[in-house]
C-alpha cells in the first residue's frame, strides 16, 4: 500500500513556474532535456524534510512556505559604485571581478575579461551554444537524490565557467560577485563550474551580497563544481553575507581533488534567515590535501546549517575540517560532518572539529560528526564543543579596564579567528573579519 504525499504550496509553485519560464532559460535541446529531468526529479523528491536523515535538523519543506518568482530576464540597473557598496569589506581586495545581478552576467560591471592563464565564460552563453559541452555543464555531478541540486539544474540562469590553464600562477584573486538587487522578491539559481589545471595556483572568492535597500525577501540556490588538477593549489572562499531579514540561501559545493593537489576551502555565512551549505568532497588521487573551515554567525531566528561529506577514496590523503558558529537570540546552528574512509584508503589522515559559541540561553547548536572507517592503517578523529563566553576571561578583561561590551567582541573575534586564519591570505582574512566585525557591531 502506498500513501500519496501532499505537495506543499512551494513545491507546486516551483513546478508551475518551471513550466512557465522553461523557454526563457538558456540552453539547447540537450540542456533542456537535463532541465526537464531535474524538474521531474524534484517533483518526485519534493523539498527535503526532517524524516530524511541528512535533513533532520533542517526541515526545508516546513521552512520554505512559498516559492518566489524566478529572476530570469531581470534587468535591474546597477552601477560599479553600487557593486562596491554591496561588496562591503571585499571591495578593498585587488581582485578580478565577474559580476552577476539577480542571476545574470553583467559585462559592464566586470573587470576579468583578460586574466593571464585563465579563461572565464558566462554559463548562460556556453549553455546557449549547445553541444556536448553544454550538456556536461548542466550535469551537477553531485548526489542523484538531492532535491536542492535538482532545483538548481532545472532553474539555473547563469554563472561562471572558469578554466585555469596548467601551471598557471594567477596573480589576483578571482572574485565572482552575485548581487541581489531591486524591489521585487525573487528566486535566483546560479552555477559556477571551475576547472584548475595541473600545477596551477589560483584564489577564487564567491560573494553573495545584496544592494542596500533591496527587497528583504529573496531565495538563492547556488551550486559550484570545482575540479582541482594534479599538484594544483587552490584557495576557494565563499562569503554569503546578504544582510537582509528574509533571505534563504541554499548552497552546494562539489569538489574533486586529484593527486598531490592542495585545496583550501572557507565559508562565511551571516545575515541570512535560512542557510543550508552542503559540501561534497572526493579525493581522486594519492597525496592530496584538504583544509576546510568556516564561520557562521546567527541572531534573531536565523537557521544556519553546514553539512559536508568527505570521501577518502584513495590512499595517503589528508583532510582537516574546522567550523565555528556564534549564535545569539533564538538562532540555531547545525553542523553535520561525515568522513568516509574507503577500504583502499590506507594511510588516511583526517581530523574534524566543530565548535559553537552561544550568546543567549535560547540559542541552539546541533553537531553531528561522523566517521565511517573501512581501512585499518589510518589516523582519524573528530570532536565537537558548545559553550558560552568564559566568565573568567570576561572578568580578566574587565579587571584591566576593558569595557564589558568591548571585551565580549574581543573574545568572539578570537574564537572565530582560528578558523578565519586558515585562509592564509592576509587581505582576504581582513575582509572576512570585516564582515564579522560589522555583524558584531549590530548587536
Amino acid at each position: 500500500m502506498s500513501i500519496a504525499v501532499m505537495k506543499t504550496k512551494a513545491e507546486l509553485s516551483f513546478a508551475e513556474s518551471f513550466d512557465t519560464i522553461r523557454d526563457q532559460l538558456p540552453g539547447g535541446a540537450g540542456v533542456s532535456a537535463a532541465r526537464q529531468a531535474a524538474a521531474d526529479k524534484f517533483a518526485q523528491l519534493g523539498l527535503p524534510h526532517r524524516r530524511i536523515e541528512e535533513w533532520k535538523y533542517t526541515d526545508l519543506r516546513n521552512a520554505m512556505k512559498e516559492a518566489l518568482p524566478s529572476s530570469v530576464g531581470d534587468e535591474t540597473a546597477l552601477t560599479i559604485a553600487d557593486v562596491i557598496v554591496a561588496l562591503g569589506p571585499l571591495a578593498h581586495l585587488d581582485a578580478s571581478r565577474v559580476v552577476f545581478v539577480n542571476g545574470a552576467y553583467r559585462e559592464e560591471l566586470s573587470s576579468a575579461s583578460d586574466v593571464a592563464g585563465v579563461e572565464i565564460e558566462s554559463l548562460a552563453a556556453v549553455l546557449s551554444e549547445g553541444g556536448e559541452r553544454a550538456t556536461g555543464l548542466a550535469n551537477p555531478a553531485g548526489p542523484d537524490n538531492d532535491a536542492v541540486l535538482a532545483l538548481n539544474t532545472a532553474y539555473m540562469t547563469d554563472g561562471s565557467v572558469v578554466s585555469v590553464k596548467e601551471a598557471a600562477a594567477v596573480e589576483k584573486p578571482l572574485l565572482l560577485v552575485h548581487v541581489r538587487a531591486g524591489m521585487e522578491p525573487g528566486f535566483t539559481a546560479v552555477r559556477n563550474v571551475i576547472e584548475v589545471g595541473g600545477k596551477a595556483s589560483v584564489q577564487i572568492i564567491e560573494a553573495f551580497v545584496s544592494l542596500p535597500g533591496a527587497v528583504e525577501a529573496g531565495q538563492v540556490n547556488t551550486a559550484t563544481r570545482i575540479s582541482v588538477g594534479e599538484e594544483a593549489k587552490v584557495l576557494h572562499v565563499s562569503c554569503a553575507a546578504d544582510g537582509q531579514a528574509n533571505v534563504t540561501h541554499l548552497s552546494n559545493w562539489i569538489v574533486n581533488i586529484a593527486a598531490g593537489a592542495d585545496y583550501g576551502g572557507f565559508q562565511l555565512t551571516q545575515g541570512v534567515a535560512l542557510a543550508r551549505n552542503q559540501i561534497f568532497v572526493a579525493f581522486s588521487g594519492e597525496g592530496a590535501k584538504l583544509d576546510l573551515s568556516g564561520v557562521f554567525l546567527g541572531r534573531n531566528n536565523d537557521h544556519i546549517d553546514t553539512t559536508l561529506v568527505v570521501d577518502h577514496a584513495v590512499p595517503s590523503c589528508e583532510s582537516r575540517e574546522l567550523f565555528k558558529g556564534v549564535l545569539d537570540d533564538n538562532a540555531r546552528g547545525v553542523f553535520q560532518g561525515k568522513i568516509i574512509v574507503q577500504p583502499i584508503a590506507q594511510k588516511t589522515d583526517g581530523k574534524q572539529m566543530s565548535q559553537g559559541l552561544l550568546l543567549s540561553p535560547n540559542a541552539e547548536f546541533d553537531s553531528k560528526p561522523e566517521l565511517e572507517i573501512f581501512a585499518d592503517d589510518v589516523v582519524c578523529g573528530h570532536g565537537a564543543t558548545c559553550a558560552q563566553l568564559d566568565e573568567d576571561l570576561m572578568f580578566y578583561c574587565q579587571s584591566r579596564g576593558i569595557p564589558a561590551d568591548v571585551a565580549k567582541v574581543l573574545l568572539i573575534e578570537s574564537f572565530i579567528g582560528e578558523a578565519v586564519e586558515n585562509i592564509g591570505d592576509e587581505d582576504i582574512v581582513e575582509a572576512i573579519m570585516g564582515f564579522a566585525r560589522g555583524w558584531l557591531a549590530q548587536a
